[in-house]
């Protein structure tokens, strides 16, 4: 076990240190309906069903809510 351990190390410890390339073939393909392939910043960019606009939201100004007979303290 304690000769494992230094193995272990040194394998995780090898690595290429060069610049990344993409494997054999090039990039991946464009996804479905797109023509051209995506750039870096165009692959980065958030869609908006990821991070849509909440607006939904029932409370339009700032307001006071009525007492909640449901909000009771911890442990009862």
């Amino acid at each position: 076990m304690k000769a494992a351990l230094p193995l272990l190390l040194l394998l995780a410890a090898c690595g290429v240190k060069g610049p990344l390339a993409w494997p054999e073939g090039g990039p991946p393909p464009p996804p479905p309906g797109v023509k051209e392939p995506l750039t870096p910043e165009q692959m980065l960019e958030t869609p908006t069903q990821a991070a849509p606009e909440r607006v939904d939201d029932p409370v339009r100004r700032s307001e006071e809510r009525r007492d909640d007979e449901f909000d009771l303290p911890p442990g009862l």
